[in-house]
């Protein structure tokens, strides 16, 4: 297997493991039930990742390789397993932060393997990363990720961004995989622990 390939598949099975866990952790938070936990783990952790194989004409990730789906199962039944209790929203932040940031460079990196054109390369890192997320909110009737003014989109599109850059460069696959994924998570933690946020709009709606 190639080094490129060998990272994208690593990658992308830890960013599924991630969102996976989140979307059963929100399960969790509304008392559904294992089967549930297993619905919300599969649509979180494949759900960005079937968005981008769509756009970009690829065979879509999860179809022929089935064990994306049990990584989500096997995330939701640690979650049913292990619980978590008071702590589980807050987790659930840190969970959907690493994947976030996991998926941005998978995202990127699949894309750009595929020779998908640098800006749309980092497109659909910000799909990739941010539209399982998405779909969870909705599943669980939570107000979207989105809408919040927490800086969420912006800390995708760094991360994808910055491994696009330095990828072009000639920067090795795990370096700046590494950063990317590092620029990302830390954004989206200033975020989340001190409320970082762009300005709001302030002209007349």
């Amino acid at each position: 297997m190639e080094p490129l390939e060998t990272a994208l598949v690593v990658l992308d099975y830890a960013a599924v493991a991630v969102f996976g866990a989140s979307g059963a952790l929100a399960a969790a938070r509304a008392r559904h039930d294992v089967v549930t936990f297993g619905f919300f783990a599969a649509v979180t952790g494949v759900g960005g990742g079937t968005l981008r194989d769509l756009l970009i004409g690829a065979p879509v990730f999860w179809v022929g390789r089935p064990e994306y789906i049990l990584v989500c199962v096997g995330a939701a039944l640690a979650v049913w397993t292990m619980g978590w209790g008071q702590g589980r929203d807050r987790l659930l932040l840190w969970f959907d932060a690493l994947g976030m940031a996991a998926y941005a460079v998978v995202g990127a990196l699949k894309a750009t393997s595929l020779g998908v054109h640098p800006v749309s390369a980092i497109i659909m890192g910000v799909l990739t990363a941010t539209f399982g997320g998405v779909i969870r909110d909705v599943l669980a009737n939570q107000p979207s990720v989105l809408l919040r003014r927490e800086l969420y989109v912006t800390p995708a599109l760094l991360g994808a961004a910055t491994f696009v850059a330095l990828n072009a460069l000639g920067m090795p696959i795990p370096v700046s995989g590494g950063l990317g994924f590092f620029t990302a998570f830390a954004v989206r933690a200033g975020a989340i622990l001190f409320h970082w946020r762009l300005p709001a709009f302030r002209g007349k709606a």
